[in-house]
């Protein structure tokens, strides 16, 4: 994989990888937008299956995450994102052609509520198609509530070390295996100059008064809004066992969005592709082949 770069929508730097051939006839350019307080790293093994399946893969590490610039004007909510996202797909498109975009949590929404500012600003679509990473505009609060007080923990004092924080993972993600959370947390965590480890995102992310959880775009109604302005294909995949998106709101979006098709992957929870990525790469690749 190569590294790539894309200006967002305050001139911050948004730095990713992209794997796979130039953009030919027939071969797909998709960008995957991971969620909050990932980084691009989440998508590694999913980008080199499609890079080596003809497909052109692009991972990017949102403003404030990862190697991307952290935004002085602390602008994280999710209309903040969606205007990132929207000078990306500018740039991708200029360069290689309109891309599909797959989403995960705060990479889909902010992909919806892209897609609504262009439909409102009557610009050309940003996307041919839209793959939700178990994320609906009705959200459970009490995920979302765990979700924050998962990213919260050592926010401040950091972790002694990686197993540290490994352990603070395990808790949260019972079900994933000690040992895998160990060999790939090292990318999420940055050493401090006092030697502790803290996440690899700005914490104005969480705590700035412009944090991801404020503001009016911040809404059910908001995201259902975005929804409705869908009119590309879209595939919903659900984590069986999340506990942000529950079966009823599942078909609540499915009722509203009568084209999107849907994969539950059982044994799977919110971290859909980390739990089980061979079961959502093969209906990624499905779903892109039908089209």
């Amino acid at each position: 994989m190569l590294a790539i770069e894309f200006e967002g929508a305050e001139g911050n730097i948004l730095r990713g990888d992209i794997a796979g051939h130039d953009h030919e006839e027939g071969n797909d350019i998709v960008l995957f937008l991971h969620g909050g307080g990932q980084t691009r790293h989440a998508w590694k093994g999913t980008a080199q299956e499609f890079a080596a399946s003809g497909r052109t893969a692009i991972t990017l590490d949102a403003r404030g995450h990862g190697e991307s610039d952290h935004v002085p004007s602390g602008r994280y909510r999710f209309d903040h994102f969606a205007e990132d996202v929207n000078a990306v797909l500018e740039q991708i498109t200029a360069r290689y052609g309109r891309p599909i975009v797959v989403g995960a949590s705060m990479g889909g929404l902010s992909s919806m509520l892209a897609h609504k500012m262009r439909v409102e600003t009557g610009r050309s679509a940003g996307f041919d198609a839209l793959v939700l990473v178990d994320i609906v505009p009705d959200m459970a609060a009490s995920g979302i509530d765990r979700i924050l007080s998962f990213m919260s923990d050592g926010l401040e004092a950091g972790f002694a070390s990686v197993e540290d924080a490994a352990e603070t993972v395990a808790a949260y993600l019972p079900n994933r295996s000690a040992k895998g959370s160990v060999r790939g947390l090292a990318k999420n965590l940055r050493q401090r100059e006092d030697g502790r480890f803290v996440w690899h995102w700005d914490p104005n992310f969480v705590r700035g008064p412009n944090a991801i959880i404020t503001g009016e775009n911040n809404t059910a109604e908001a995201f259902n809004r975005a929804a409705d302005t869908l009119d590309m294909p879209v595939l919903l995949i659900r984590g069986g066992r999340s506990d942000l998106v529950t079966p009823e709101a599942a078909q609540a979006f499915l009722n509203r969005v009568k084209q999107a098709r849907f994969v539950d992957v059982s044994d799977a929870g919110h971290m859909v592709a980390g739990d089980r990525n061979d079961v959502f790469g093969e209906a990624v690749r499905e779903f892109l082949d039908a089209l």
